[in-house]
């Protein structure tokens, strides 16, 4: 009797995707990650996603976040900057379990600096792992040097993201 059901599946699943809800928490120090966090937010809304854009965020916020985007810029040698860092060291010291949610991590950054190329990305990605956080896609890296554009080149990322959101949703759904 209920067997045409089925044919909706895919409807009731891109329902899922549209309602779901995106944090986006932004360190910057000369403003670029603010623009590719900007040019990210409008991306997604386009899409039918909600995003709340936090500057840099709480504790709270963050625990409460559904799907976690963070985009950050690296400062010095590999250091996060000084607006995320306080949320960063709160998250490392209280250690809240993350289990699950969805997260990505776009880190901007100047390869010329060598092995601390994207640092402050690449804490916060290893971190968001060990809170046990679901990683969406791999860390993402703007290098300063190949790209004047990260806001621009961004928008390339996200129909990856989204498509991998939106597996990892399934999967979680599925469960």
């Amino acid at each position: 009797m209920w067997d045409f059901l089925w044919l909706f599946y895919p409807l009731f699943e891109l329902k899922f995707i549209i309602m779901s809800n995106i944090s986006i928490f932004v360190g910057t120090v000369f403003g670029s990650s603010i623009d590719v966090a900007n040019a990210l937010k409008n991306e997604l809304e386009q899409q039918s996603f909600s995003v709340n854009y936090f500057e840099p965020g709480t504790l709270d916020d963050f625990i409460q976040a559904e799907n976690i985007i963070v985009c950050t810029s690296t400062t010095g040698s590999g250091d996060l900057p000084d607006e995320i860092a306080d949320l960063f060291y709160q998250l490392k010291e209280s250690f809240p379990l993350i289990t699950g949610i969805p997260y990505a991590v776009i880190g901007l950054g100047d390869s010329s600096y060598g092995e601390t190329f994207c640092g402050a990305g690449r804490q916060f990605d290893s971190l968001l792992e060990e809170l046990q956080g679901q990683r969406v896609v791999p860390l993402k890296c703007f290098d300063a040097i190949e790209t004047t554009q990260p806001e621009i080149d961004v928008l390339s990322w996200v129909p990856e993201y989204i498509k991998q959101l939106q597996k990892t949703k399934g999967a979680i759904s599925n469960c």
